[in-house]
């Protein structure tokens, strides 16, 4: 039974390698805003409009803890989810965690042109929302940082994941 959760920063590549790991080795691929977005029909933008970031924090929490009793399973967590409550911790304990690491400048690049709308970027000029990013991500590395396995996100080999899913 594997349970793989990939952490890190909105825009690393979560999704992208999730899938891509999920049918290389025969796992079931869940996105966990995805998941909260079918479970509850609204988009993530709209939770946090309507209940803001805290009640989202406790939603993801509870659909954290359901996509963990899937067995052979991938998950791509939201930027965030690791960093609230013991989310970390409680990964850690239900499977293998994995960050995928990129700068701050490397993820302003991505999030900058890409097309899904992110609420805790919205609204905000190039230059406020690199700033958010270097400051956010700096919060946030601790938590990222207690991950069992670190990949840099421009260098996706499959290497670590051989080694996973054995």
């Amino acid at each position: 039974m594997k349970r793989i959760f990939l952490i890190g920063y909105m825009g690393c590549g979560k999704t992208t390698t999730g899938k891509r790991i999920a049918k290389k080795y025969g796992l079931q691929f869940v996105d966990l805003d995805q998941y909260i977005e079918k479970r509850f029909f609204k988009s993530i933008t709209q939770i946090f409009a309507e209940k803001g970031e805290d009640e989202f924090r406790k939603t993801e929490r509870k659909m954290l803890e359901e996509v963990a009793s899937f067995e052979n399973v991938v998950v791509s967590t939201g930027g965030g989810a690791a960093c609230f409550f013991d989310n970390i911790d409680f990964m850690n304990e239900c499977g293998e965690t994995v960050y995928l690491k990129g700068s701050a400048e490397a993820l302003f690049e991505y999030l900058r042109n890409a097309s899904q709308d992110r609420p805790l970027l919205k609204g905000k000029s190039p230059e406020e929302m690199l700033q958010f990013i270097k400051e956010n991500l700096g919060k946030r590395e601790p938590f990222y940082a207690k991950a069992k396995h670190t990949i840099d996100s421009r260098d996706m080999s499959d290497t670590l994941f051989d080694q996973i899913c054995k």
